[in-house]
């Protein structure tokens, strides 16, 4: 598989000074972005209509006060909350959840996915690269996230018109590709998500880099046609053709910043105030509808971090957590989950509903989960912020739940289960392989495929896993 050279090239300009000319002609850093690897499949194609919003839910969401609640459970297991019914008989969700319970018909619980990594650097590499990480801690990782493996698999099979193939709608916090485990290993960064870390809801909201005024276009066109000749001029003395994409790269790069289609895909104030309302004012609510516009125009992976619910306006009490790491130290789970459940619920039901209402439900896959389960027993320490003891639940990869939804699939369905105290599976033991293999099926593309690591050695994509079933 052709690889970019670390080495200089042996061409009329150095490769340190080639990079920095790109960068003066594109935007610092842009074009690196958007390159891919050139030796993706070009045929077969994939389902070009077809797209995933991920969900990413950092700090591992309470299974137990979701979507397998254990009523019957002894006091210490079960929690404050009880269940309620759905629109579809033998679905029960959590008593915050109750516009999940107007249309479970709508999506799928998946109850019976579990793994062994039980930190939160571990689980996330684990969870997002279908592989046991080579340390069980920390976030950088050793071999690709799925988004990275699916935008590589599909560059050359899809047109998305000058948009990314692959995006992180992120949580605000922060904006580097290693927080949440999203990197791309030895794929290199040219399969890094495009990130976006600011608030649609600001009302300033703004993408980076995808603007430039008149003038700069003007030297902009300049740039890329002197650029044009020199890449002619090295493609005559690069014997081996280390770079012989570059003038693609570029030309990609170009087409984010002198495109219309791209700055009207980010431009979320063209969304009706009605519409805007319905996913909510808030953070989590606006990059559902980002996500949502942006796979409506074609790229096939959005992930939407939904980490911090207290954003826009709305405040953290001491009880309450940034994330969804629900340790007794941490917060007052239980007080935490009546702020940050009903937005939740409000969020994940609007986008379902929209998907729906638009027609997107076959094309897209919505897929919403974190990197493991907590506890199912319950835990009492003091709360850091709040200085009293109150309830909490710990790191639990053993079992989990997580729902998807759209994608062409049945739904109004639970797949797996766990025992009585929800410890782990005892129906249908699933891995997050066959999560992604699903949802690489979904995509159209070809798992079966192997990327070379760092030192040259194949490496399948996927090393298990197989479609789950009842969600093709």
């Amino acid at each position: 598989m052709p690889r970019l050279s670390s080495s200089p090239c042996r061409g009329p300009m150095s490769r340190r000074s080639f990079l920095e000319f790109g960068a003066v002609a594109g935007g610092v850093g842009l074009a690196d972005l958007l390159r891919a690897q050139t030796a993706a499949a070009a045929s077969g194609g994939g389902n070009k209509e077809t797209a995933v919003i991920f969900v990413w839910l950092p700090g591992g969401p309470p299974h137990m006060e979701t979507y397998d609640m254990k009523p019957d459970a002894p006091s210490d297991y079960r929690g404050a909350f009880s269940p309620i019914r759905t629109n579809v008989p033998g679905i029960d969700v959590c008593e915050l959840f109750p516009k999940h319970a107007r249309i479970a018909d709508k999506f799928n619980i998946i109850r019976s996915i579990h793994h062994t990594f039980a930190d939160h650097g571990g689980g996330h590499k684990r969870f997002l690269t279908g592989r046991k990480p080579a340390t069980p801690t920390g976030f950088v990782n050793d071999a690709p996230c799925v988004g990275s493996m699916a935008s590589l698999d599909l560059e050359n099979k899809r047109d998305t018109g000058g948009l990314p193939n692959y995006l992180v709608l992120g949580s605000g916090r922060v904006n580097s590709v290693d927080t949440f485990s999203f990197g791309s290993a030895y794929l290199g960064k040219h399969t890094h998500p495009f990130r976006i870390s600011s608030d649609p809801n600001g009302k300033n909201f703004k993408v980076q880099n995808i603007e430039m005024d008149k003038s700069m276009g003007d030297r902009l066109d300049d740039r890329l046609t002197l650029l044009r000749s020199f890449d002619r001029l090295r493609r005559e003395v690069d014997s081996r053709a280390a770079m012989t994409t570059m003038d693609v790269f570029h030309d990609r790069a170009a087409r984010m910043l002198t495109s219309a289609r791209v700055r009207e895909a980010f431009d979320i104030a063209q969304e009706p105030v009605a519409v805007r309302d319905r996913f909510g004012r808030h953070g989590w609510g606006q990059r559902a509808l980002l996500a949502r516009r942006l796979v409506e125009r074609g790229v096939p992976w959005v992930t939407v971090v939904m980490e911090n619910p207290y954003q826009s306006g709305i405040k953290q009490p001491k009880t309450g957590v940034y994330n969804w790491d629900s340790h007794a130290v941490n917060c007052h789970i239980f007080e935490d989950a009546k702020i940050r459940f009903p937005i939740y619920d409000h969020t994940i039901t609007a986008m379902i509903e929209d998907l729906y209402d638009r027609g997107l439900d076959k094309k897209v896959m919505l897929v919403v989960t974190g990197e493991f389960g907590r506890t199912p027993r319950l835990n009492h320490q003091t709360g850091t912020q709040s200085k009293v003891m109150q309830p909490g639940r710990d790191h639990w990869p053993g079992a989990m739940s997580m729902l998807v939804s759209g994608g062409g699939m049945r739904t109004g369905q639970v797949i797996g289960a766990t025992n009585s105290k929800g410890e782990e599976p005892v129906e249908y033991a699933l891995s997050p392989n066959d999560l992604w293999a699903t949802v690489f099926r979904h995509l159209g593309v070809d798992d079966t495929r192997n990327f070379l690591d760092f030192s040259g050695r194949p490496m399948p994509m996927l090393p298990f896993g197989k479609a789950i079933p009842e969600l093709l």
